[in-house]
């Protein structure tokens, strides 16, 4: 095995450590959050997502990337939560063919009472993925990111 060879099993185990990590949360977060608020992971992305936007709006297209959908899983998926009241769609003032995603007060007042349950369960995952030899540098590394709170 050759030099390049090592850099490309490095990357593929750091890629299936990032994995093994995301999936640990990820089901204990849709677990969570479903059993709690009746909210799957993507829908909490997504009114998250719409919540850190000035005016808490965005493009299709902008909340697409932000929760790593299809445009035709985000329309699919905007439609779902349109149709439980938490968010709308409206035109662009400046462009017509244009349409943005906006949450709604009821939308907001979920994602709010949501939050605590996500992050409790996005803590306790890492806490417990720290301790597992092959997640705790990895866990490490994201703590170590993580802006400094007051």
């Amino acid at each position: 095995m050759g030099i390049a060879d090592d850099a490309v099993e490095i990357r593929a185990s750091g890629w299936r450590t990032l994995a093994a990590l995301h999936s640990l949360i990820e089901t204990e977060l849709e677990r969570s959050l479903q059993r709690e608020h009746r909210l799957s992971v993507v829908e909490f992305t997504v009114l998250d997502a719409l919540s850190r936007q000035d005016g808490w709006h965005m493009r299709m297209r902008q909340l697409a990337r932000a929760a790593a959908l299809s445009s035709s899983a985000t329309t699919r998926l905007v439609t779902r939560l349109e149709e439980r009241g938490l968010l709308t769609r409206v035109l662009c003032d400046d462009d017509r063919r244009g349409i943005y995603t906006e949450l709604t007060a009821a939308g907001q007042r979920l994602l709010l009472a949501a939050r605590p349950a996500h992050d409790a369960v996005l803590e306790e995952c890492l806490a417990r993925a720290g301790d597992v030899p092959e997640l705790a540098a990895l866990v490490r590394a994201l703590h170590a990111g993580a802006p400094a709170t007051t």
